[in-house]
């Protein structure tokens, strides 16, 4: 290299660094801000796909149904927002230049954080954090909400950290909410935001302290996010219940007092692992308001 040529290099490459630290990176997504109206973001989750797994049993009755989808869902309110459900397969997961990403029956193409990065949020930034149940599929980045108020009913909450719990092996993912900042329900509705558009409604049965919840949309209407109420759609139209219900009985009471709502209300029904239902829906980064 020519000794100019070695001077120039020298005092401009300091510089040259110091700018590029500076700059805000190519792929960084500026934070999002409050919208006017509530928004509903679907976020992919993947898929389960397992046929042991997507066949339920009614007693001696079996029932093949397709793949199902898994999502979940971010609420954001202009004062506020909720993260609703959690994914199946933990961030940590993902690798760059991976696809698909698999970990046991679940399968899924991109990460709850990345989605939410595109969006302008990070964990930290979600006001609430709601599962919907303590099943596997739901709570795979539950502790990245630790920081966030979380909603739940008390009978979930003390089904998930009891000596015996049904998840004990799954505590990693869940761990960190046990001392989170925590509103604990009792299974009637909570009023997220004050005025009516964001409700969380309590659905026991699926799981001890299951819970559901209700929104008002300015433009797409009423929309109830079901969680696992019901798992496909024919399931809506059986007196029957998947033999791994918590209570069996406390979940048909249940679908019979959401289903009232939805008559009194004319709300849209979602359920959450309906894969023909997630092919119609628009998906993050696009949203419902």
């Amino acid at each position: 290299m020519h000794m100019l040529s070695r001077k120039f290099f020298a005092l401009t490459l300091p510089a040259l660094l110091a700018t590029v630290a500076l700059a805000p990176s190519a792929s960084a997504q500026a934070k999002a801000k409050p919208p006017k109206s509530v928004r509903l973001y679907v976020i992919d989750n993947g898929i389960i796909k397992d046929p042991d797994v997507t066949r339920f049993r009614f007693k001696k009755e079996e029932i093949a149904v397709p793949d199902f989808v898994v999502c979940s869902y971010l609420i954001v309110h202009p004062k506020g927002t909720l993260m609703f459900d959690a994914g199946s397969i933990p961030d940590a997961n993902f690798k760059e230049g991976v696809t698909p990403t698999t970990l046991n029956r679940f399968i899924a193409n991109k990460s709850l954080k990345s989605q939410l990065t595109q969006l302008g949020y990070a964990p930290k930034d979600i006001t609430y954090f709601a599962l919907s149940h303590y099943h596997g599929d739901h709570i795979a980045n539950s502790n990245d909400f630790a920081g966030s108020t979380w909603i739940v009913q008390k009978p979930e909450r003390d089904a998930m950290f009891a000596d015996n719990s049904p998840i004990k092996e799954q505590w990693p993912l869940v761990n960190k909410l046990q001392n989170a900042k925590t509103k604990i329900l009792d299974g009637k509705d909570f009023d997220v935001f004050g005025d009516g558009t964001v409700v969380v409604k309590g659905a026991y049965g699926h799981t001890p302290g299951h819970q559901v919840i209700a929104l008002k949309l300015a433009k797409s209407g009423q929309i109830l996010l079901s969680g696992d109420l019901y798992h496909y759609r024919e399931e809506r139209f059986t007196d029957k219940t998947p033999v791994f219900e918590f209570n069996g009985p406390q979940s048909l009471a249940a679908r019979a007092e959401i289903e009232a709502f939805i008559k009194k209300t004319g709300a849209q029904l979602w359920i959450e692992h309906d894969l023909q239902l997630y092919r119609t829906l628009k998906k993050a980064p696009d949203y419902l308001e």
